[in-house]
Order: structure tokens, then C-alpha cells, then sequence
């Protein structure tokens, strides 16, 4: 499952060493504009992203969990540059991206790729899988050592499909190929940053472990560093190495993947968790199941003070008035609560140089 240099790529910076900070996002925010009237009067904004902070680390998996409409998938857009940020920044490799234009986004466009959720509406139907996966070293100009085809039929083979498809259309495929053909299709230019918008969510159970498990084979064979966003925390917790918590437009908690499945500080989060079937009955009589009360609020106009204040048990009179920053506790977990589960006296010292960035 060897990938071998891209013949004619141009020259990149030296990839960062393991552990080292790829990604950086700081107060990242997108508000989608709502307009009235023939004028086209603005009224109000939808608020999908409002201030993330968090950094990906070269080499990692940082997983990406909430309910559907938190804005964890304008975030992945967000970062890939599919869609232009309302504020904040986003660095990559210590360059700011954020407003670059779509010339200056070109170049890198061969170290950020991504896998979309549905793969039946993101390949086109009217091109063949070979026009599909190759389209990358057209639009950058690459020209593969032994030939364009003789690369794409190595990808198709690495993602597990047979070279000798390279001619057939999307629709003789079935939705696990497809995600195949997409995951082949992003690998091409061997990027360094794979962002996967719920790459398994749109397949059977059966095929979903065969994809995840791909996606870890990979990894681990070019070095690729993920974003993952998912719903399924059992996905999540398989490929994670730190997972990060939305809610509402914000992130809630940021830690690795075991604090977070043996401790949870949110409770947010600690509800979430509740709501993982279990598949041992013993298990599951012991596990207190929590049950949220009311809807999520409105993104257009969010709750003051902590937006999950609203259906906390928790809550009290600060949860409703001041809006928690997100802070690095002492169990390295980073959380934005007034009241995190066991976590009395376990806060670092105001101005603590371990604070979480924009906290």
C-alpha cells in the first residue's frame, strides 16, 4: 500500500515533525447572513460558528462530535477554505489562510483535501471513476511518474478497489465504493491534511468498519493528520487520538479520547455519552441514562450566558448571564463550564500560561 512521490510536484515546506502544530484556529467564526425584502435587507444572521479555538497537531486524529445543526460541518468547510470565515483566523503550517484568495488557495490546496458525507452526490454522475480520481493532477498540473491512469489504477487498488474499473461510472458502484472513490480521489496529491465530513454516516453498519478501518491503514502508511467529524461517538472513540465537543457553534470540551470516555467534565458531554447503546444488559442497568430536556435553541438567536444553560440540570444564576470561557483544567481536559463534572479545585491559577488560547 505504497504511495510513491509525485513526479513534477512543486517544492513544499518541510512537513512538521509529529506532535508539532499543523493547524491553528483562533476565534474562528461564520455567520450566514438572513435577508428580507426585495431590497435584500439583512435581519439577523444564522450564528453556525461563533469563536473556536483549537489547534491540530501533525500526525493525529482530532475527532469532531455534536448533534446535527452544531456547526461542526461549516467548521470542516471552514478550514478546508470551501467556505470564506466571518472572523477569525486560520493557520496552516504557521501561514495564515483565512482570506486567501482562490489563486493563492490553489497551492495549497495539495496539502488540504477532503471527504465529503454523501457519496452519492459528490462524485459526478457523468464522468468515469478514472475522470474522477485524476482530476486533482489536471487542476495542479501533476504529472505522475509513469503516467496519470497508471497512478489513478495504484490509488483505486490502495483504497481497495480493483485498477480495472478505472472506466466504470459512480452509479455501477455501491455507496461504500463510492466512498472509496472519494477517499482515492482526496489521497491524490498526498496531502498532509485530510479533513472527513462524516465519512461512514451515509453507509451500512457493516461497511461502516471496513472505511474507518481504511482511513486508519492510511494513516498510518502516509503520515496523514485527520480532522474527523462525526455523530457516532463509538466511530469516534475508534479513530480519535483527542476529541473536541460542539454545541450550539462552540466548542464545549477538548481532550483525549480516553479522559474523555472515563471522565467527562461537560455535562453536555457526560449526556451525550449516556446515549451510546450499550450492547451488555449488566452494563447497561449500572450506566445512569440522561435524558436532556427541550430542543437546542435557535443558532439565529443563541442563549445568553453558556448556550447550554437552557437544558443543563446544573445550571444556576451564573450559567444564565456569563458565558464560560474555554479553560485548561488540570486533568489536561479544556472545558466551558461554570460547574464541570469532578472537578472541584482542579482549575490552573488565573493567568496560567496552560490556559487554553483565547480563553
Amino acid at each position: 500500500m505504497t504511495i510513491p512521490e509525485q513526479a513534477g510536484a512543486a517544492e513544499t515546506s518541510a512537513d512538521p515533525a509529529p506532535g508539532e502544530s499543523l493547524l491553528k484556529v483562533t476565534g474562528l467564526i461564520k455567520h450566514f447572513p438572513i435577508t428580507k425584502g426585495l431590497l435584500k435587507r439583512q435581519v439577523g444572521a444564522v450564528k453556525a460558528v461563533d469563536g473556536l479555538d483549537f489547534d491540530v497537531r501533525s500526525g493525529e486524529t482530532l475527532g469532531v462530535v455534536g448533534e446535527s445543526g452544531c456547526g461542526k460541518s461549516t467548521m470542516g468547510r471552514l478550514i478546508t477554505r470551501l467556505l470564506e470565515p466571518s472572523g477569525g483566523k486560520v493557520e496552516f503550517e504557521g501561514r495564515d489562510i483565512t482570506h486567501l484568495g482562490t489563486g493563492a488557495m490553489r497551492p495549497m490546496r495539495r496539502d488540504v483535501q477532503m471527504i465529503f458525507q454523501d457519496p452519492y452526490s459528490s462524485l459526478n454522475p457523468r464522468h468515469t471513476v478514472g475522470a474522477i480520481v485524476s482530476a486533482p493532477f489536471k487542476l495542479q498540473g501533476v504529472r505522475p511518474e509513469g503516467g496519470v491512469k497508471k497512478e489513478v489504477q495504484r490509488l483505486l487498488e490502495v483504497v481497495g478497489l480493483n485498477p480495472e474499473h478505472y472506466n466504470r461510472y459512480p452509479h455501477e458502484f455501491s455507496g461504500g465504493q463510492r466512498q472509496r472513490i472519494g477517499i482515492a480521489r482526496a489521497l491524490a496529491l498526498k496531502p498532509k491534511l485530510v479533513v472527513a465530513d462524516e465519512p461512514v454516516s451515509a453507509l451500512d453498519v457493516s461497511i461502516q468498519a471496513q472505511v474507518v478501518n481504511l482511513l486508519d491503514d492510511l494513516q498510518a502508511e502516509l503520515g496523514l493528520t485527520y480532522v474527523i467529524i462525526a455523530h457516532d461517538l463509538s466511530v469516534i472513540r475508534h479513530v480519535s487520538d483527542r476529541i473536541a465537543v460542539m454545541y450550539l457553534g462552540k466548542i464545549v470540551e477538548l481532550t483525549d479520547r480516553k479522559s474523555l470516555y472515563e471522565t467527562p467534565m461537560h455535562p453536555y458531554t457526560k449526556a451525550l455519552l449516556s446515549a451510546v447503546p450499550v450492547p451488555d444488559p449488566r452494563r447497561k442497568k449500572e450506566r445512569e441514562r440522561i435524558l436532556l430536556q427541550g430542543d437546542v435553541p435557535s443558532p439565529i438567536s443563541p442563549p445568553a450566558g453558556c448556550r447550554f444553560h437552557t437544558r443543563c440540570w446544573k445550571a444556576t444564576e451564573v450559567c444564565k448571564t456569563k458565558e464560560p470561557p474555554l479553560l485548561a483544567l488540570r486533568t489536561g481536559h479544556q472545558v466551558a463550564c461554570h460547574h464541570p463534572e469532578n472537578a472541584s479545585d482542579i482549575r490552573l491559577p488565573s493567568g496560567s500560561a496552560d490556559q487554553a488560547p483565547g480563553a
